[in-house]
Parts: C-alpha cells; sequence; structure tokens
C-alpha cells in the first residue's frame, strides 16, 4: 500500500525539479511528445505532453516500477490577445514555486498576483482523487485556462 503522505511529498518534489525547475528533457516516449521526468529511491516521475500554445498530457509516478498515480490535463489560451504562451509560462511557473515552497501540496487553493496577469487554482479532493482547473486572467478577463484530474492508479 502506498503511503499517501510520501508520495504527496514526491509528487511536489517532481514537478518542482521538472516544469517549475526547468527540468532536463528526456527522450520522447511517444511521437511528438515533450517528457520531463525525475527519480529518486524507488520513486519515479514522467510529465508527458503534447502542444505548445495549447496542450494536452499526462503525468505519472511509479514505485517499485509499479505506476501508482496519474494525471491528466489539458490547457489552452483562451485570448491570444491578452497573453501568450511564453507569459502565461512565466504566470504559471511562478505561482507553481511559491505553491511548492510550502511542500506540503500541489493543488488548489491558491491566488498568485503577477505582472501578467493573476494565476488562480482550485481543486476538490486530494492526493488519491482530485480534480481541477487553473486560470489566469487579465484585465479581469479569463486569458487562460487549463483543467485536471488524477489519483491514485488501484490494480
Amino acid at each position: 500500500m502506498i503511503n499517501i503522505e510520501e508520495l504527496t511529498g514526491f509528487i511536489v518534489e517532481a514537478k518542482a525539479k521538472t516544469y517549475v525547475g526547468d527540468g532536463a528533457s528526456l527522450p520522447a516516449c511517444r511521437a511528438g511528445s515533450h517528457d520531463i521526468g525525475h527519480r529518486r529511491g524507488a520513486w519515479r516521475y514522467l510529465d508527458s505532453y503534447f502542444g505548445g500554445t495549447d496542450f494536452a498530457g499526462q503525468e505519472a509516478v511509479w514505485h517499485d516500477d509499479q505506476p501508482c498515480w496519474a494525471m491528466n490535463y489539458f490547457g489552452r489560451i483562451v485570448r491570444p490577445e491578452l497573453i501568450d504562451a511564453r507569459r502565461a509560462g512565466a504566470v504559471i511557473k511562478a505561482a507553481l514555486q511559491a505553491m511548492y515552497r510550502e511542500k506540503r501540496h500541489f493543488l488548489g487553493g491558491m491566488e498568485y498576483q503577477h505582472a501578467y496577469g493573476c494565476y488562480i487554482d482550485s481543486s476538490r479532493g486530494a492526493t488519491a482523487h482530485f480534480s481541477g482547473r487553473e486560470t489566469i486572467f487579465v484585465d479581469g478577463e479569463e486569458a487562460y485556462e487549463l483543467d485536471y484530474r488524477g489519483g491514485l492508479i488501484v490494480p
């Protein structure tokens, strides 16, 4: 049985060292995918996604080479006249760095003000089963959105 607190801690660590931490790219595991990953002991994490401005992906965690957790996501620029992919990425990385600094959670309940916009992440549930949405508002208008869902994988 997976220890949820240990899993959550590893997910936060992995997310902080990969996308948010500008981790090194891995060879694509599927044609056209962008892959980044992290390993520590028996734990392994992979974030594999397609696209750029509009994108879809999946994060997965293995413990002792057994898949135990996954999250799917789809994000897009809703108003390209208000924000572009580079600026949205800067807002997201800054907001997530602040969230991960707490090293306790990776889900929702966060609002972050940035020069390029206001980031809001809201979710329900916890590591074992959750869904949520992150948005960036520019001048009061929703300019970026991402929906996510995931949880434990039980054999």
